[in-house]
């Protein structure tokens, strides 16, 4: 059967992986593509995986592209032969690049919830403010759409369908808890846009509790949690995309995100906020417009320079409770990565090696035919077992610690 062609959209950290994923797993597909709004970024992450030696003989082709604009995106799509993108830029590229699919036939995959630039943090779930207006679209059109295939979302959501599957009957509560223990060494940086990073945590918290929505500060609500191979360490109450798709499908649980944060981490953000400098409204200095958020962004290191520095691990993972044949039980499920694993693999931090990995194994299962479902869904309503299973060979494997002990999936 011919491989299908596949298109790679964005060029930062995230896309670098998954770049350099896709060229080593390169025989599940056709012809490689990858484009951005500035060619050249996409042209030195081609450059790295052919220094990497990970291409072999086979060619990525890069393009220049406005993803802002779905003609653009359907008419490259079309040029290239694509027939799997994978959408890795900004959030606020999400509806037009999906539109480019859907007028192109092309599945679609995705890492975050779409945002709009001009509003922060919208009312729950968000998810059914932008992509699944699209559900009746996709369908019709025979498009798969997989919405949140990053690691959270993504690999959590899977998390949380195993345990569905081969842990219980009835779910009472999902707990994913995110937690990176790594350390990168600058005084204060983000470990992707920042802009995208502060815009996550200075709306209202929203989780999923006692079947309706209950809201927070960020910062109001932490606890400790003791994990596997990075040890206690504490987080904080969080909105985050996968529980906009988790309650949907359990409404009888509570859904919360937990991510941890250092008190010097809270502190500058704290300092930020308070000084107004995470605002997106813009304030004129010296007769000139500009946006608090994007200078503090342009003065911030750059994340993809983190990498080389990034020591320590990554524990991501989901505590499901519920209860099966009327007894009642729960499981952790998670991964641990390594930074500097990472970066001696693809060049870049295990935070964008997390979120990498996963969307290039939702490629492969789409070309593979076992995710060619044609419609639009979220990962917890596809099967669990064969992504992480596959994201094993990959080099995320997961682990569950349950009544047998802390063991391999």
């Amino acid at each position: 059967m011919e491989k299908p062609n596949v298109l790679i959209i964005g060029a930062g950290g995230v896309a670098n992986v998954v770049a350099h994923k896709i060229a080593q797993w390169a025989d599940e597909f056709g012809n490689i593509h990858m484009a951005n709004r500035t060619r050249s970024r996409a042209d030195a992450v081609v450059a790295d995986i052919v220094a990497k030696g990970h291409l072999g003989r086979r060619t990525i082709a890069t393009h220049a592209l406005d993803a802002m604009d779905a003609g653009a995106v359907a008419a490259l799509i079309r040029d290239t032969g694509a027939q799997i993108v994978v959408n890795v830029g900004s959030p606020f590229i999400n509806m037009t690049v999906l539109q480019g699919c859907i007028d192109t036939g092309a599945a679609y995959i995705d890492t975050a919830i779409h945002e709009d630039p001009a509003k922060v943090c919208e009312t729950p779930p968000w998810y059914g403010n932008y992509e699944w207006k699209r559900r009746e679209a996709c369908a019709a059109a025979g498009v798969t759409a997989v919405l949140g295939a990053g690691f959270d979302p993504g690999v959590v959501n899977a998390y949380a369908r195993l345990a569905e599957d081969e842990y219980f009957d009835r779910i009472d509560s999902i707990d994913i808890v995110d937690i990176n223990a790594g350390s990168h060494g600058r005084y204060f940086a983000t470990n992707f846009d920042p802009e995208i990073n502060f815009r996550e945590f200075t709306g209202t918290v929203y989780s999923w509790q006692g079947g309706a929505w209950r809201e927070n500060e960020m910062f109001e609500v932490g606890r400790e949690w003791d994990l596997p191979v990075v040890g206690k360490q504490t987080a904080y109450l969080s909105g985050h995309d996968e529980v906009h798709s988790l309650s949907s499908r359990y409404k009888d649980a509570d859904v919360r995100f937990w991510m941890g944060f250092g008190a010097h981490y809270i502190n500058v953000f704290g300092v930020l906020k308070n000084l107004g400098l995470l605002s997106e409204q813009p304030v004129t200095v010296e007769g000139q417009q500009v946006v608090p958020l994007k200078l503090v962004k342009a003065v911030l290191p750059d994340p993809a320079t983190l990498a080389p520095d990034y020591t320590g691990k990554t524990c991501i993972g989901d505590l499901v409770r519920g209860t099966r044949n009327g007894q009642p039980g729960e499981v952790f499920i998670y991964n641990v990565a390594d930074h500097e694993e990472a970066y001696a693999e693809v060049g870049s931090q295990g935070i964008s090696y997390t979120a990498g990995v996963p969307p290039v194994a939702a490629a492969i299962l789409i070309a593979r035919g076992q995710w060619d479902v044609k419609r639009m869904v979220n990962v917890e309503d596809l099967p669990a077992r064969p992504f992480l299973e596959l994201l094993g060979e990959m080099g995320l494997p997961t682990r569950v610690i349950d009544a047998e002990g802390d063991r391999p999936i």
